[in-house]
């Protein structure tokens, strides 16, 4: 009988036990492979979730929120500043690109984001063409994101009004000058005239208009009083980060920040809950381990005899540690490969529902650096659980198994 074929008989023997340790190392596969993703795409969004604008300039608060509104669409802003600075910003020597944005209104939950038309060159390059349409030119053209575009089936040509506050819902208590700033929100009417395709960054889940959009609405901010949310900026060199930083956070009531250290601040705090998950996967697999384990001691007592005929008839040693110690490892391959297909199926399925959640990119079917351990380290704990129930198994007499 060749080995392989002694192994599945033996697992197809004990087919409720070993569906269970299957089950219980494709569950915690599967949940580490999940976590990776989820890991994978904090990163990822980290590199690219704010492009080459490493100076963000906004109202005084806190620079993770800034950032967090500005670059991901995530909360609320710190508040606005005057319009006129935007035109300090950039006679400055040191900044190369300077834009600014406005925000405040939502359609159907997603943002509504006014933007110099220019911002999506210098982000994505001249050669990232609209999937739909073209950029918007004049108040109440919009562009949607990918993901807005789908998951409200909005077209080129289609027309819609937003309503006040960054999601749905969340419109102020009504009365007097309140109650006509809603009216004058559902009676501005936005027409899509492009689809963007997807970016893979916050962006894709977002209203695009232009930037006097918000003076349109809010009656209130009209000549010297207009004001804008955030003003991204691409400086020179870093050295030129540090001077625009420094010259313009300076200013009452305003706060430059460097981008990259307050979205890896976000991060970092992300990463720390991450870390409390590891805890929950550490115990998952704990218990996968304890599974195989009680699942190979629930065998050798059934096997007992098998091992000692396998014996008595001259079978090599080697032969015998093979067939017990494999009967483990063929448990948590099984397992193994069960976990990490339906952990990328998992992500596949539920990476719509993630990204419109948390903004998190989930990119599946590909091989992570983390696989590779979670592979090697799955194996060896199948390995581990094997070796006390195989040594007990081969310690026994052969020949007092047969006596009457």
């Amino acid at each position: 009988m060749k080995l392989i074929t002694l192994l599945w008989h033996n697992v197809l023997h004990r087919k409720t036990l070993s569906l269970l340790t299957i089950f219980s190392v494709a569950v915690t596969v599967a949940l580490v492979v999940f976590l990776l993703l989820c890991s994978n795409g904090i990163e990822q969004g980290a590199e690219k979730g704010y492009g080459p604008f490493e100076v963000t300039i906004g109202a005084k608060g806190s620079a993770s929120q800034l950032a967090l509104n500005t670059y991901y669409h995530i909360g609320a802003p710190t508040g606005n500043v005057p319009y006129k600075l935007l035109e300090d910003v950039r006679k400055d020597e040191f900044v190369d690109r300077a834009y600014a944005m406005t925000t405040g209104d939502n359609y159907n939950g997603f943002p509504i984001v006014g933007m110099e038309p220019e911002y999506f060159v210098t982000r994505y390059g001249a050669d990232k063409q609209m999937a739909q349409g073209k950029l918007y030119d004049k108040l109440g053209d919009t562009i949607v994101g990918a993901n807005v575009a789908n998951s409200l089936g909005l077209h080129v040509g289609d027309k819609f009004q937003g309503a006040h506050g960054l999601v749905q819902g969340t419109d102020d208590d009504e009365d007097g000058d309140a109650a006509d700033e809603h009216d004058h929100h559902h009676s501005f009417t936005y027409t899509v005239v492009g689809i963007l395709p997807p970016l893979m960054t916050s962006d894709d889940r977002a209203v695009f208009t232009t930037l006097d959009y918000a003076w349109a609405v809010h009656e209130s901010q009209q000549g010297d009083n207009k004001e804008v949310t955030t003003i991204l900026v691409k400086p020179k060199s870093l050295l030129g980060a540090q001077s625009i930083k420094t010259k313009f956070g300076q200013i009452s009531n305003v706060q430059a920040i460097y981008t990259s250290k307050a979205v890896a601040d976000v991060v970092n705090v992300v990463d720390k809950g991450t870390q409390a998950l590891s805890v929950v996967t550490v115990i998952c697999i704990l218990l996968a381990a304890g599974s195989i384990l009680l699942s190979l001691i629930a065998a050798v007592n059934e096997r007992k005899k098998d091992v000692g005929l396998l014996r008595l008839i001259g079978k090599s040693k080697r032969f015998i540690w093979v067939s017990l110690i494999g009967e483990g490892i063929l448990l948590t391959l099984i397992g193994l490969i069960c976990g990490i297909l339906v952990g990328h199926a998992g992500g596949y399925l539920s990476r719509e529902a993630v990204f419109e959640y948390s903004g998190l990119q989930i990119q599946t079917w590909h091989f992570m650096p983390g696989e590779g351990l979670l592979v090697v380290g799955t194996l060896l704990i199948g390995v581990l659980a094997s070796v006390g129930p195989a040594i007990q198994a081969y310690r026994v007499d052969p020949l007092q198994l047969f006596k009457s």
